[in-house]
């Protein structure tokens, strides 16, 4: 198993752990990053996690989340890690940016927690999704507006992170038409 980079409330490293370790019990705050890609016609890319997956298993996520790692020092090699995770869940890469950085503490039944500082990146596609069936069971585009409503009438679909990120998402595009 791979570690994970555990840090304070203000983003700094302060060792590793186990990923797994990581996420027992109430969890240890560690950084993570969440991608939300977006298509021409201004919709996101959704997945749905494998059944497979420790914590929210089959339930509805941004298009890539994953853990940070100790493999990349700088903001500019994690970024570039990212990209390559997000090929290895949903066979394409593209560029990312980072626009913001959130926590969030979540309890999964019995099971575990996610206790992440988790960096939001962003970036746009509009080719071929072939998703990682190990990793992804379904994927789908959806207005980011139109899917803060159906989270809010059935959150027990999706991911806990996945709200806050696209508030966040949905800011930045309403701040970019501004200008």
């Amino acid at each position: 198993m791979s570690n994970v980079i555990l840090v304070n409330n203000q983003d700094e490293a302060i060792g590793e752990r186990d990923k797994m370790d990581a996420h027992l019990g109430e969890g240890e705050l560690h950084r993570a990053y969440t991608i939300l890609v977006s298509n021409n016609r201004g919709e996101v890319l959704l997945q749905k996690r494998a059944k497979g997956k420790m914590l929210w298993p089959l339930f509805w996520e941004a298009t890539c989340s994953s853990h940070q790692t100790q493999g990349g020092k700088s903001e500019n090699e994690q970024i570039k890690l990212a990209e390559k995770r997000l090929g290895e869940e949903m066979g394409f890469t593209c560029n990312l940016k980072l626009i913001s950085k959130f926590q969030y503490h979540n309890l999964y039944k019995n099971i575990g927690a996610e206790k992440e500082l988790c960096w939001l990146l962003i970036g746009e596609w509009g080719g071929t999704v072939s998703p990682n069936p190990e990793e992804v069971v379904d994927y789908q585009w959806v207005m980011p507006i139109s899917l803060i409503e159906e989270i809010k009438q059935k959150p027990s679909d999706f991911a806990p992170w996945l709200f806050r990120a696209l508030e966040i998402f949905i800011e930045k595009q309403k701040n970019e038409n501004k200008s």
